[in-house]
């Protein structure tokens, strides 16, 4: 089982979504889980992780979930190989036994060309790294993900099912 996991900020509280499917090329999900937290860290610059794993990691206990392969809004790596970022704490609190492939929609100042990939007729690039996966089978995943857009529909969904919780 893959998870799409997003966490989306109101105030002091925090709703954190994921959803699961089988198939890069899935259209659809199978399973929407939805959490709500409080309170939250307060967001720390360089330190984004702090916010938002907990939100991540009580999703998984809740429901336990124990999927083969997480794909996170963010990076896993900042630099895309060393400086950790978000998918790397998570990586590391699941003792390095789950694949961790970071979409982020804009570039972190150090992310090199390599990390690009560009979707649909889109020019602007989505940056893509992993953990536990080489990044080139992790940039074939999400070019592979359903949809016509920069963005897959699975990670669309998943933004717009924490955004939901919120209303």
């Amino acid at each position: 089982m893959k998870l799409a996991v997003d966490v989306y900020y109101s105030q002091d509280k925090a709703f954190a979504a994921a959803i699961t499917f089988s198939s890069w090329k899935d259209e659809s999900h199978e399973r929407i889980y939805t959490i709500n937290t409080a309170p939250v860290h307060d967001y720390e610059p360089g330190a984004f992780y702090k916010r938002e794993l907990p939100c991540i990691l009580e999703l998984l206990q809740r429901y336990a979930l124990e999927p083969e392969t997480i794909v996170i809004d963010g990076y896993v790596f900042l630099d895309g190989k060393s400086r950790a970022g978000l998918g790397k704490h998570l990586y590391d609190a699941l003792n390095c036994s789950v694949k961790v492939i970071g979409v982020a929609k804009r570039p972190f100042y150090e992310i090199g060309r390599e990390y690009e990939i560009f979707r649909g007729s889109s020019r602007r690039p989505l940056y893509v790294t992993s953990a536990g996966i080489s990044l080139e089978e992790a940039k074939r995943g999400i070019e592979t993900m359903a949809g016509r857009y920069r963005i897959p529909c699975l990670l669309k969904k998943v933004d717009q099912v924490s955004r939901g919780l919120a209303m």
